[in-house]
């Protein structure tokens, strides 16, 4: 029997992110591809792009405004980074995002909200880090995961390449998954 084939994840990604994909498709993805230790996730800031699987939360946050996650160390991180319309980046308090409106409001009412960031920014802010990194084995891989200080939710990656992760949304009561990719 021939080696398997190494896992091509940048390709294989960026053939879902092209014209988007079920959840089936980036499930099949993401359980291939190789866990990311804590100890191996790269600290800095991390460039969040949605994957489009029809979930009711696409759009949403680029739509929003949203930019990504900052990684500080284990127990320092940022779970949301949003960018204004100048530009500047700044992390927001996931307890102040209404995420049970999430593809209830249409995304114009979503955009028009992005364009009132500079008002809400400052309440929005968050004054601290809010989540944490934490090794954890989900759906038979141990690997990075970002838990939320606050909310019932965990953010779950997997490694893509050096500068990737790939990850999904494990939020309690979300039927479906979301998937969103980080990069660096």
């Amino acid at each position: 029997m021939a080696a398997e084939t190494p896992v091509t994840g940048i390709a294989e990604l960026a053939a879902l992110q092209t014209g988007g994909c079920t959840a089936e498709q980036a499930w099949a993805l993401f359980d291939r591809l190789p866990g990311v230790p804590v100890a191996e996730t790269t600290t800095g800031r991390w460039r969040g792009e949605e994957l489009d699987t029809g979930h009711p939360f696409d759009g949403v946050l680029a739509a929003s405004g949203w930019y990504g996650k900052q990684f500080d160390g284990a127990d320092a991180v940022h779970p949301l980074l949003f960018a204004d319309a100048a530009g500047t980046v700044f992390p927001v308090d996931p307890r102040r995002v209404p995420l049970s409106l999430a593809g209830r409001v249409p995304l114009s009412g979503v955009r028009m909200l992005r364009s009132m960031l500079p008002v809400l920014g400052p309440a929005l802010r968050a004054r601290s880090h809010t989540a944490r990194l934490r090794d954890i084995t989900y759906r038979g891989v141990v690997s990075a995961a970002m838990v939320y200080d606050h909310l019932p939710i965990i953010d779950h990656f997997r490694r893509v390449d050096a500068h990737t992760l790939f990850g999904v949304m494990d939020l309690r009561g979300l039927a479906d998954p979301y998937f969103f990719v980080l990069r660096r």
